[in-house]
């Protein structure tokens, strides 16, 4: 935790001294899932439709080479379905939990002419839960049961084996990860593709972020950046 903080410092002090090259305001489509297998893929879960949007700037280093962060609100989260024998006997669970992120991504761009560039960025996340609901309905037969709860956010630390109770609507408060994407610059507007790489494991009664790759975000973003001034 502690290299982890100090790293992310000495970023964060580069990025302070360097020159503002763009500020923008982002936002736009989430498509989040959830693993559920020990290799990282997300089986039988089905996409949640969220969303994202924030203020990012990119400072630049060198002539095609820029540090971009800034602070998104961003959601995650996922539905499973579980069926018994028939479609009669059913389990449905929906989480939908937001989170206030800070990304610190390194950006690269190509130019392609005058006003356009497509680029690539690559760097790591961190988060921390602040709202969200969990849905659940259940099918037995003739009789269907539904409720609705506020997702509930634990003060544990995903670096160490500490465990509180847990559940979809029990969450680990915080989690980080890695983003990778790209897009163009089309003058002042700015077409971004980012997938999120969940490294935390989000539900509190799971300790070990290393053990498996169940329980953690992968989110796919779609979204528009604008420029903010000239």
């Amino acid at each position: 935790m502690k290299k982890l903080l100090l790293a992310t410092g000495i970023l964060l002090a580069i990025v302070q001294t360097g020159k503002a090259q763009k500020i923008y305001v982002q936002g736009g489509l989430n498509l989040a899932n959830i693993t559920n297998t020990n290799d990282g893929q997300t089986e039988k879960n089905n996409v949640l439709a969220s969303f994202n949007v924030g203020i990012l700037g990119r400072y630049s280093l060198l002539p095609n080479l820029s540090l971009e962060s800034g602070i998104l609100f961003t959601g995650h989260g996922s539905k499973a379905e579980t069926y018994f024998f028939t479609n009669n006997y059913y389990v449905k669970s929906k989480f939908n939990p937001y989170y206030i992120q800070v990304p610190l991504n390194a950006v690269f761009k190509i130019p392609i002419q005058k006003g356009t560039n497509i680029f690539f960025n690559a760097g790591p996340y961190a988060a921390i839960g602040i709202t969200g609901k969990s849905k659940q309905e259940a099918r037995l037969g003739p009789f269907i049961t539904s409720t609705t709860d506020n997702i509930k956010f634990s003060n544990d630390d995903p670096f160490t084996s500490q465990q509180d109770d847990a559940a979809y609507n029990k969450l680990k408060r915080f989690d980080f990860g890695l983003n990778f994407g790209g897009g163009f610059d089309f003058g002042p507007v700015m077409v971004k593709v980012n997938y999120g790489l969940g490294l935390t494991r989000i539900n509190s009664t799971e300790s070990s972020n290393n053990e498996n790759d169940r329980n953690k975000y992968r989110t796919l973003s779609i979204s528009l950046g604008v420029p903010l001034g000239k």
